[in-house]
Parts: C-alpha cells; sequence; structure tokens
C-alpha cells in the first residue's frame, strides 16, 4: 500500500488554492466543492490543517466576515504568491499527469 496521505496533501492544497482564486470562501464551502468534485473522503479535519498551512507560507490571507446564518465566518482570499504557486502547481500537476497516465496504461506482459 503506498502512503496516500502524502499524494493528497499536495494535491489538496493546489486545488485549495485553485478554488480560492475563483472567488473568496470560507472552510466549510471549500470542503462542500472539494467533495462535489469527487474528493469523497474529505472532512473538515483535512481542510483546515491545509487551510492554516498554506496561510503560513503566505499563500492565502484571511478575515472574518458576519455570516447570514449566524456566527462571523473566516473567509479565505488568495495572495499574490498563491497565485505564483498555483501556477506552478498547474503546470506540474499538467506534466506529471501526463507521464502517470502513461505508465498507469502499460500492460503486464
Amino acid at each position: 500500500m503506498f502512503d496516500k496521505s502524502q499524494l493528497m496533501r499536495g494535491t489538496l492544497e493546489g486545488c485549495i488554492l485553485k478554488i480560492i482564486s475563483l472567488e473568496v470562501t470560507y472552510g466549510y464551502e471549500i470542503m462542500i466543492k472539494l467533495t462535489g468534485y469527487g474528493f469523497a473522503d474529505i472532512r473538515e479535519g483535512t481542510i483546515y490543517p491545509l487551510l492554516v498551512r498554506l496561510e503560513k507560507k503566505d499563500l492565502i490571507y484571511a478575515e472574518f466576515r458576519p455570516s447570514p446564518l449566524g456566527p462571523s465566518r473566516k473567509y479565505y482570499f488568495i495572495t499574490k504568491s498563491g497565485i505564483e504557486a498555483l501556477n506552478s502547481f498547474e503546470a506540474y500537476w499538467k506534466s506529471i499527469s501526463v507521464a502517470v497516465s502513461k505508465i498507469l496504461t502499460l500492460e503486464v506482459k
């Protein structure tokens, strides 16, 4: 069995940056979007540590805003460094996914 947590962590960071680059959003909404795109096993306990990590790297920043449904929510915004990191992730993902797909289509002889 391979260590899917390492693969998932890096992949999710790139996906979270992409989601935040499209619109200002909050943690639970990010989780719902990821689930909707097929990340079935995502939980809040997975998302929030990644958001903290991205914030510490200055790839995103957050501010509390009033919520129409209760207490204030922490909304996330992407930074200039975050956009640069997202661009790097997208380029690397495209190249690596092509290579992995080629290998995975090989047949055992």
